[in-house]
């Protein structure tokens, strides 16, 4: 049980990761690198979800699961993850709609 709750907390932890370097890419205006890491972030996301999949499928089907601070902390981190994941990819799509205004004005101005 130990290795499954690891694998949501190391599949959490590397997606939270990856959505704090995407962002970290958009400060230095590289947003398709900030694109793909933020698509890693989400590979990783489904990850320690499927294994999340398999611990409730267990218990549905009778299996009982002791609910212990390591599985809560497992849950901590991947809900954390998926909300840091959520909230970088508005951000990137919000700076590319400033960076696209700033673009054009440069152009309408340059005329």
């Amino acid at each position: 049980m130990e290795d499954t709750i690891m694998k949501i907390i190391l599949h959490a932890g590397d997606a939270r990761s990856k959505s704090l370097l995407a962002l970290k890419s958009v400060k230095q205006g590289d947003f398709e690198k900030a694109r793909c890491l933020l698509e890693e972030a989400r590979q990783s996301s489904v990850a320690a979800h499927k294994v999340q999949t398999e611990l409730i499928q267990k218990e549905v089907s009778g299996e009982t699961q002791t609910m212990t601070l390591l599985l809560v902390h497992a849950q901590d981190h991947l809900m954390t993850a998926l909300s840091i994941r959520d909230v970088v990819l508005e951000l990137i799509n919000y700076f590319e709609v400033i960076e696209h205004r700033l673009q054009k004005l440069e152009k309408e101005e340059g005329k």
